[in-house]
C-alpha cells in the first residue's frame, strides 16, 4: 500500500478523454465499466471504440466488484519508497467479465490460490490516487 507524499519513481498516472470516467468513479469508491452502446460487450480497460465491433458509442455501468483470481506474481525488486513489500499484484476476472490488474492487500502470498474468491476495493496509492485494491469479500471500502 502506497503512502501519500511518499518519495516515490512510480509515474503520475495518465488522464486522458478516455479513461477520466473510470478515474472519477474509483476516487468515489465505485468500480465501473464501459459497455459497448452496439453490441454490449464490457471492456476494462477503457477506450474509445469497442474492441469487438469497432462502434465509438458507449455507457457506463457499475461492476459487482466480486471477482476470482486468475494469476498473481510478487515483487521483491526493484522497490519503491511508496510501496510495502513484498508487493503482490493480482490479474481477476470481474463478475462481469472484464480482468482487472491491481495490488493485493492483507492476504500473504501463500495463501492465494488461483480461483479464490476477492473482492474489489480502494485506496490510496502513489501521488494520491484512489485505485483499485483486492481484498478478502468483505475485507473494507
Amino acid at each position: 500500500m502506497a503512502v501519500s507524499g511518499a518519495r516515490t519513481r512510480v509515474p503520475k498516472l495518465i488522464v486522458t478523454q478516455d479513461n477520466a470516467f473510470w478515474f472519477e468513479a474509483a476516487r468515489q469508491g465505485r468500480l465501473v465499466l464501459q459497455r459497448c452502446a452496439a453490441c454490449a460487450m464490457l471492456r476494462h480497460p477503457p477506450g474509445p471504440a469497442c474492441p469487438r465491433c469497432r462502434s465509438f458509442e458507449w455507457d457506463v455501468v457499475e461492476a459487482s466488484r466480486r471477482c476470482r483470481l486468475h494469476s498473481y506474481t510478487v515483487i521483491h525488486h526493484p522497490q519503491d519508497e511508496a510501496f510495502e513489500y513484498p508487493l503482490v499484484v493480482g490479474l481477476v476476472d470481474l463478475a462481469e467479465g472484464p480482468r482487472l490488474v491491481c495490488d493485493v492487500a492483507g492476504i500473504a502470498p501463500d495463501e492465494l490460490e488461483i480461483g479464490m474468491e476477492l473482492e474489489v476495493c480502494f485506496t490510496e496509492h502513489a501521488h494520491g490516487e484512489i485505485l483499485p485494491q483486492l481484498r478478502r469479500p468483505g475485507g473494507g471500502r
